[in-house]
């Protein structure tokens, strides 16, 4: 009879991988699900408006597209689970609030610049300040589920 080399969670032998932890469980779900809502809301917004209104703000278009594709990872990221998906969805968080950091203060100082609002625009002020706050606790619970 073949040996059988497949190793579960369970199993504890030396030499086997550690389990992947899913980092969208428990709180993580919140985060999951936000991300999630937030990925569709910027892709939608941004295709509409990239497609038919490029011409009127294209910076603020693409940056919302930008944003989009962040939150698309993040999502991934969280979902996937494991140390290397930690750690990337780390360094997307880092990117996102530096993003929103950086278009928050942009748009303050040179309203110009933004003719129509993006996703980060006003520091998120458009959807409720949550994507202020948004890469702050993904940052918190991704840190958390290092140390777990």
């Amino acid at each position: 009879m073949p040996e059988n080399n497949t190793t579960t969670a369970t199993d504890g032998a030396a030499g086997t991988a550690p389990a992947k932890r899913s980092l969208g469980t428990g709180p993580g779900r919140l985060l999951v699900t936000l991300y999630g809502v937030f990925t569709v809301a910027a892709a939608s917004r941004s295709l509409y408006q990239l497609i038919a209104q490029f011409d009127r703000a294209p910076l603020a278009y693409s940056l919302s597209a930008v944003s989009a594709v962040v939150y698309g990872f993040i999502t991934f990221s969280l979902v996937r689970g494991g140390e290397g998906a930690r750690k990337a969805a780390f360094a997307c968080c880092a990117l996102e609030l530096l993003g929103v950091l950086g278009i928050g203060t942009w748009t303050l100082l040179d309203r110009s610049a933004f003719p129509d609002a993006t996703v980060w625009s006003d520091y998120g002020m458009g959807y409720l300040f949550i994507p202020i706050f948004l890469p702050v606790t993904g940052l918190i619970w991704l840190r958390r589920a290092r140390s777990a």
